[in-house]
């Protein structure tokens, strides 16, 4: 089986970039509607195919032969195709399942992560200018996500959710040569009984948790990067009734609902929309937010709270939407609540004291995940707040699940009580503050 040849592929996939865009000019200027991605998609296929057909129709007028390979063809015809709508040579590496995370410091300075013992090594460059980089990340922008995003000089930043889950960041100009990295996700699932079995949370709280849920408790998971935010929303997430209708809402899709429909159903996913090149059409996230109102949702969830959405986030929360889940980044479980007043007055322009009370009147409880030194690193809940009103124009609350003394995981502290209201709203849905002992025996 003979290479492909990367210089061809460059040629043939710039003629056919040329014939699309002639194409989609003619279909303009007839007034005929865009194509959607699946056809445009499905035409560029027909033109690479005639290109590929061109090109061996050249080489024997010109007195060549064609390889006796006659899979050549396809190879290359499928590496054209990666050039244009998936990743180039970087596709190898996004469909190599063992691959955890790969970095790229320019078109030759390729650092990869694998899940295995081979742990981090020095891959081959995978273009041949950061040009080219540059040019297979745009084309990833522009075809693989559910929104097209652009990445040029005019928008040097990009994040992007790849078709297989994954998540890419790029960044050109501002550093000597163009950065990406890419950050694998497989949509795996999480169940709070993965979590109490793993250590990051004890029975107590693991029943105290899928109560809360069940309860319709209003939840903001907390956590400083990597903190383990995203995988204990998606075991509340999993506590949720199969039949409720959920909304997610998040910058760029990572939870990934509807990708285990025997879970959730009934699941809708909202994804950042970006203006275009001129500033027009776009819906934010605090757009997005606010539309999910519309949509009979049984829950909204917003994937991270980072800023213009979060007065309409507690709007809904306090207006209907209860049980509504959420995570941001903080550095301790107090630091929940100035963070999201600071995002209120910046974004919004919301007086301190409005927000707090906006908060006090949308939030139950937030729950606090982060490293823990004592125990190797290993991920745990260290922190539950439940939320008491704002009686002097702060928030106040409670710390029900402290650290322990002895391994930094939270424990419930026994001389603060639950709010009476809370407590009766658990009980009914499986918790007894009361009990003496505690086995969770849910998913």
């Amino acid at each position: 089986m003979s290479a492909v040849d990367p210089q061809l592929v460059r040629a043939l996939r710039e003629q056919v970039a040329d014939e699309m865009t002639v194409a989609r000019q003619r279909r303009e200027r007839a007034g005929q509607p865009e194509l959607s991605p699946e056809d445009e998609r499905q035409f560029g296929l027909s033109v690479i195919s005639a290109a590929v057909q061109r090109h061996q129709a050249r080489v024997l007028a010109g007195g060549g032969e064609l390889p006796a390979d006659t899979g050549d063809d396809m190879r290359l015809m499928m590496a054209i195709d990666a050039a244009m709508y998936r990743a180039g040579e970087l596709q190898d590496l996004l469909d190599d399942n063992a691959i955890e995370n790969i970095d790229i410091n320019g078109c030759d300075e390729v650092w990869v992560s694998y899940a295995d013992d081979r742990g981090k090594v020095r891959y081959s460059p995978i273009a041949a200018t950061d040009d080219d980089l540059i040019g297979i990340v745009a084309n990833l922008a522009a075809y693989a996500s559910m929104n097209a995003r652009p990445f040029t000089r005019a928008n040097p930043e990009l994040d992007l959710r790849l078709p297989d889950g994954s998540r890419l960041s790029a960044v050109m100009s501002a550093s000597e040569r163009p950065i990406v990295s890419i950050r694998r996700n497989r949509y795996p699932q999480m169940f709070l009984a993965t979590l109490v079995r793993l250590g990051t949370i004890d029975d107590q709280l693991g029943c105290f948790l899928a109560a809360a849920v069940r309860a319709r408790m209003n939840i903001v998971v907390a956590g400083a990067t990597d903190a383990g935010k995203t995988t204990l929303l998606r075991a509340l997430i999993n506590c949720i009734g199969a039949y409720e209708r959920l909304i997610t809402v998040e910058r760029s899709l990572e939870l990934g609902l509807r990708r285990h429909p025997e879970l959730h159903c009934d699941v809708v996913e909202l994804e950042e929309v970006l203006p275009d090149a001129d500033g027009h059409g776009g819906l934010t996230i605090r757009e997005l937010v606010r539309r999910t109102r519309r949509h009979n949702p049984s829950r909204v969830i917003v994937g991270e709270v980072l800023g213009p959405e979060v007065v309409e986030m507690l709007s809904a929360m306090s207006q209907g939407n209860n049980g509504s889940l959420s995570t941001i980044h903080a550095r301790s479980a107090l630091d929940v609540f100035a963070k999201l007043a600071q995002y209120a007055g910046q974004y919004e322009q919301v007086d301190y004291p409005v927000a707090q009370s906006l908060i006090a009147g949308a939030v139950d409880f937030v729950v606090f995940i982060g490293k823990n030194r004592r125990l190797g690193g290993r991920r745990c809940v260290t922190t539950v707040l439940e939320v008491a009103g704002a009686p002097d124009g702060r928030v106040a609350s409670s710390a029900i699940f402290t650290a322990s003394a002895v391994d930094g995981r939270a424990v419930r502290a026994l001389d603060v009580s639950i709010s009476a209201g809370r407590a009766d709203e658990l009980a009914d849905a499986g918790y007894d503050d009361t009990a003496a002992h505690f086995v969770y025996e849910g998913r």
